[in-house]
């Protein structure tokens, strides 16, 4: 007896010290919101937003349904990059706030029962920061931190190779006081680390466990394919691309600076650093999402290592305003089919890199939103598009800030800018779109704030992109179907009514009992949708009984068409749910 007490004592003790990470995959279905801080709130009247800002406002996420909010680059940085050149991954920008102004963030946070993720920006520092300060004075410690090269002729004006940076020209930079070149994926005060040093690995390490320690959910992790480059600096071959110049990024096909198979299992160190500090401390899962822009199976290689959302960027890079439904079709198939079984889709419409999606897709806001809402796995939103805020394209030379855009020039500005994609929220119609009082906001805010804001938006009797969003989401955390449900996506093609050939797409999402359909009408023409048996839904009788918002429940019978408006997605379902539908503006 005495033995079996001391053993199961030690087991309790042994347990009490593992722990046991709590609440696996809380994220799989989530809808995750990201906020450019920048941008989003300002609390100071600086024309900045900042941590206190975010923090008044995260009511919104409660009110809108979001489970997740991700917070790009809030360390402290000169800004060259906006947050993403840091000179202290373990200090917050003084733009932004104070450690204790994040630390009310994450509490108040935890009350509404928002999960927090943060940016990891692994791939560089900003030149500022103290480990490359102390390379250029000379510590033989911090010259291995990042890479260094002595030119093809070592004459301080020709790099080491033709490697071109993603913000355009060299990808070097001479250093006359090492001389010699140091290597930068990005802007030249942007030097990339060296992580084939096992000192640089884990210094990030601490890193991400000093956020862990601050309550972070987990890390969205920036620029994943170029953290590793080829050792033997080979020059890349020239790209297919017959108008870029020998300074652009696209003038060269990058064989060697991205997709480094190393970089697979850096990401799988991490993801085990997140899921020891869980175990450890008896905590819910510590969430990784990886920022990839390449190949569809170099992205999904990472559910493999470790990453629990690998971005998935088709829906913005391969599909556009003029694709058609079978073009939609062929992506959403092909990201599933190399989804692993246990894993988690996503469905990424919008970023800070990327025109907003209802620029991208004028009249379709409507019908894109509800796409990554009914179709399985997680759902990310970019701050501004719950309300379809789109692209200020109007931005002056005098007034744009995104480096990319100053490095081509005042001639190519506009083509590579992402500033009229990161203008203020637009909360109501006072000053400034009630996001700051200042005189002059970092980035002008869109003329059409007046009318397209939260606030008309809330308080409309009529149907709103908003309300169509809330209610979206409360149908993914309601219905079994929408978490669990079979996927089948077809395209329909109808030969009558006042569109003759024109394009359905039709996903349907059923488990026995429900069934949930999203028809988008891919027309600028109204056009008849007539619901078959090959349809693929196994409601047994000659119809099916829906609920669409602004309509009462009704019956659809399957030789009865539907009738729609230009651009018009629907969202029907045999639950009692009330869902959405949208109207001829959206």
């Amino acid at each position: 007896m005495y033995r079996t007490l001391c053993l199961c004592s030690f087991l309790l003790a042994l347990s009490l010290v593992s722990g046991e990470i709590k609440n696996k995959g809380w994220w799989k279905h989530a809808v995750f919101y990201q906020i450019y801080p920048r941008s989003f709130m300002d609390s100071d009247n600086d024309g900045i937003g900042d941590l206190k800002g975010i923090t008044s406002k995260l009511e919104h996420f409660v009110d809108a349904g979001v489970q997740g909010i991700w917070l790009s680059p809030i360390f402290a940085s000169p800004m060259v990059d906006f947050g993403y050149d840091i000179s202290d991954f373990k200090a917050i920008s003084p733009e932004f706030g104070t450690m204790a102004d994040f630390e009310r963030l994450m509490a108040r946070s935890k009350q509404l029962g928002l999960k927090v993720v943060l940016d990891l920006v692994p791939n560089h520092t900003s030149d500022k920061h103290v480990w490359f300060q102390r390379c250029l004075a000379g510590e033989k410690k911090y010259r291995n931190y990042y890479i260094w090269k002595k030119g093809r002729q070592n004459d301080g004006r020709t790099p080491p190779n033709n490697w071109i940076s993603v913000f355009s020209g060299p990808a070097w930079t001479y250093n006359a006081t090492m001389n010699q070149w140091y290597f930068h994926q990005f802007e030249y005060r942007q030097p990339d680390l060296n992580y084939s040093n096992p000192e640089v690995r884990a210094e990030m390490e601490d890193v991400i466990r000093f956020w862990l320690k601050k309550g972070v959910d987990g890390f969205r992790v920036d620029a994943v394919p170029h953290l590793f480059e080829r050792d033997d600096l080979r020059d890349e071959p020239r790209s297919s691309n017959k108008n870029a110049t020998s300074r652009d990024y696209t003038y060269l096909d990058h064989i060697y600076t991205k997709d480094d198979p190393r970089t697979y299992e850096l990401v799988r160190s991490w993801r085990k650093v997140l899921d020891d500090y869980a175990n450890a401390n008896n905590e819910d899962e510590k969430v990784m999402m990886t920022e990839a822009y390449t190949s569809l199976d170099n992205t999904t290689r990472f559910y493999n290592y470790g990453s629990h959302i690998p971005f998935n960027f088709k829906l913005i890079t391969d599909v556009n305003n003029n694709s058609t439904a079978s073009d939609f079709k062929r992506i959403i198939e092909m990201w599933m089919a190399q989804t692993p079984k246990n894993a988690s889709a996503n469905w990424v419409l919008g970023n800070h890199d990327r025109s907003r999606t209802a620029s991208r897709y004028p009249k379709r806001e409507i019908q894109m939103t509800m796409l990554p809402m009914i179709l399985p796995g997680v759902a990310v939103t970019y701050y501004g598009e719950e309300i379809g805020m789109v692209d200020k394209r109007d931005i002056s030379w005098e007034d744009t800030q995104d480096p990319q855009a100053c490095n081509a020039g005042k001639d190519k500005y506009q083509s590579q800018s992402r500033d009229p994609n990161r203008t203020p929220f637009q909360w109501n119609a006072s000053k400034n779109s009630g996001f700051s009082k200042a005189n002059q906001t970092w980035l002008p805010v869109h003329a059409n704030y007046k009318t397209l804001n939260l606030a008309n938006q809330r308080n409309s009797t009529d149907q709103t992109l908003y309300n169509i969003y809330q209610t979206l989401i409360r149908l993914r955390k309601s219905s079994r179907a929408l978490q669990e449900g079979d996927l089948k996506v077809m395209v329909v093609n109808e030969t009558y009514g006042y569109c003759k050939g024109c394009q359905f797409l039709l996903i349907s999402r059923e488990v026995p009992g429900e069934i949930v359909f999203l028809i988008m009408n891919f027309s600028p023409k109204m056009n008849l949708f007539l619901f078959q048996l090959e349809h693929g839904s196994n409601y047994g009788s000659t119809y099916v009984e829906i609920d669409a918002l602004n309509r009462k429940r009704y019956r659809v019978f399957r030789d009865r068409p539907l009738y729609f408006l230009p651009w018009e997605g629907m969202v029907l379902s045999s639950s009692r749910q009330q869902l959405p539908t949208s109207g001829i503006k959206g």
